[in-house]
């Protein structure tokens, strides 16, 4: 509710900000931003630009969403779906879990010949933005805490697209996904934390290097390698890919 009043607000004092010329407003935006980075000493400015950087980054995806009509384009430009479409074969039971808003789950229902999809998800606002999607008959949605409400059953292939960097203990996490699924593939997406150099930066500072704030961890490669190696997977593929670890990993 305040995010909505927030933006509602943001629009009306716009109609009166936009009669300022652009060229002035980026004047004096830069220069803002140039006398910030003045005040105290580097390491302190720096602290103070980076988190500036990380409100900006949420007005950025905020307008992104709009742009795309309620959808995030990096769906879109990543194309980061046909790794999972690419690596399910026809006729497969898919269970992705943490399914947001379903856009992946989707893909794969609609693009993958005969599957059958699962999408689960503890969210009830963004579930019930899957829901009430075009959906095809061969995808479905459930409402669940996927470390208290993992359903017990079969399935081929399990999705875990940016779900790990939000669970604390991920290794008992996998065996237990492992145990109650019985799946013979596991694709997983996580944020790479050598993505940039600023992340090391940030650590090096004391700064919040995580690209959400529900993050437990950003892992670096070989973090990625120890933990489904920890829970009894075998990366059988890894792509490093828009500074994110796309993996098929196998019990």
């Amino acid at each position: 509710m305040r995010k909505t009043l927030l933006l509602k607000l943001a629009a009306l004092v716009a109609c009166l900000y936009r009669l300022i010329p652009y060229r002035l407003r980026e004047t004096l935006i830069f220069g803002q931003f140039i006398l910030e980075s003045r005040v105290d000493d580097p390491a302190s400015a720096l602290k103070r630009l980076f988190m500036l950087q990380d409100r900006l980054d949420l007005v950025i995806n905020e307008r992104a969403v709009a742009y795309g009509n309620g959808e995030h384009p990096k769906h879109r430009l990543m194309a980061y779906h046909d790794f999972f479409v690419d690596r399910i074969s026809p006729g497969s039971t898919v269970l992705d879990i943490g399914c947001g808003y379903g856009a992946v789950a989707r893909s794969i229902a609609q693009r993958v010949r005969g599957v059958e999809v699962t999408g689960i998800d503890l969210d009830q606002p963004r579930l019930s933005q899957a829901i009430a999607a075009e959906n095809p008959a061969n995808l479905k949605f459930v409402l669940g805490d996927v470390l208290k409400d993992l359903p017990s059953d079969h399935w081929d292939v399990v999705v875990l697209s940016n779900i790990l960097e939000h669970i604390d203990q991920r290794v008992d996490f996998l065996m237990n996904v492992i145990s109650r699924t019985d799946a013979g593939k596991l694709l997983v997406r996580v944020p790479l934390f050598e993505r940039h150099w600023h992340n090391p930066l940030r650590a090096e500072l004391g700064v919040n290097y995580f690209s959400d704030p529900t993050h437990y961890i950003e892992h670096t490669f070989k973090q990625f390698e120890d933990e489904i190696s920890a829970a009894g997977l075998k990366p059988v593929e890894v792509v490093l890919r828009w500074g994110e670890i796309w993996a098929d990993c196998r019990p």
